[in-house]
């Protein structure tokens, strides 16, 4: 094929396009935006003019974070309104979830780690039903709380066994990925369909009420957390969060929630209350 004035060399196209060669030759290896000839003989790459529109609206799209997965199904005639639709979603969710961090450093920098009142208690063993979800990271958690708390209401309301229900979430003290989580509610007779019974460890637990947003139990959590290790407490299970409050009739700092853990061997023996 000889070269003609309709292509242009691959640094021309970059420059007219407002694109690095470097970002040419990536979009080149997934197949965004091919070359419309290589030199056999010296491998230099050439474009044609009419492919700057494509090269172009393949910037603008990265400009707003689209990313490069969702360009190539637009380029590849899925539904733009679809495809983009979907990359707005993820935006809106991700900037909520930093909103949420903003207002819990905003109250970290006011008055630190919030200070807790740490007590004691002995437990009995209790019979719940449970359901388990995975979240991918922890900022996914809230998600994976959310589809727990979700299923199991429906499954209990399907059992025609509605109201009264104490909701327990369950997470572990070291964090993978993914993390298990779990929604566990105290439940007397048969388990309803779709949930998984279960005896609920009892034993000594250090506890701490936590106000305000569930997003930042996080604060009372490390509170707590750092009462044990300071006094030798080894945390025995995942940490319990008990939700003491209706979030549907409660402002979200009015929230009451009882974070608690399990303690190890060395149990403390004064200062304990009956759970």
């Amino acid at each position: 094929m000889d070269v003609n004035d309709d292509l242009l060399p691959i640094g021309q196209f970059a420059r007219l396009c407002r694109l690095s060669v470097k970002q040419l030759r990536h979009y080149a290896e997934l197949g965004l935006l091919v070359p419309a000839w290589i030199d056999p003989v010296s491998g230099y790459r050439y474009y044609r003019a009419a492919q700057a529109r494509q090269a172009l609206s393949i910037g603008l799209l990265r400009s707003l974070d689209v990313p490069l997965g969702a360009i190539g199904e637009v380029l590849s005639g899925a539904a733009a309104e679809r495809v983009l639709g979907r990359v707005r979603d993820d935006l809106e969710a991700e900037l909520a979830r930093r909103s949420r961090t903003l207002a819990t450093l905003e109250r970290l920098l006011a008055s630190g780690v919030p200070p807790v009142e740490v007590t004691l208690e002995r437990q009995g063993p209790s019979q719940v039903v449970l359901v388990r979800e995975e979240a991918l990271s922890p900022q996914d958690i809230a998600r994976a709380t959310g589809a727990c708390v979700a299923s199991l209401v429906r499954a209990v309301r399907q059992g025609g066994l509605e109201g009264g229900l104490r909701l327990t979430g369950l997470f572990p003290v070291e964090m993978g990925e993914p993390i298990p989580v779990v929604v566990a509610a105290e439940f007397g007779g048969p388990a309803p369909r779709g949930t998984r019974p279960y005896i609920l460890p009892g034993g000594v637990f250090a506890g701490a009420v936590h106000v305000g947003p569930y997003n930042q139990i996080d604060l009372t959590a490390h509170a707590l957390l750092s009462w044990c290790a300071e006094r030798g407490h080894t945390p025995d299970g995942p940490i319990r969060e008990v939700y003491l409050s209706d979030p549907g009739r409660t402002a979200p700092e009015r929230l009451l929630t009882r974070v608690m853990v399990r303690l190890g061997e060395q149990e403390p023996e004064e200062g304990l209350t009956a759970g």
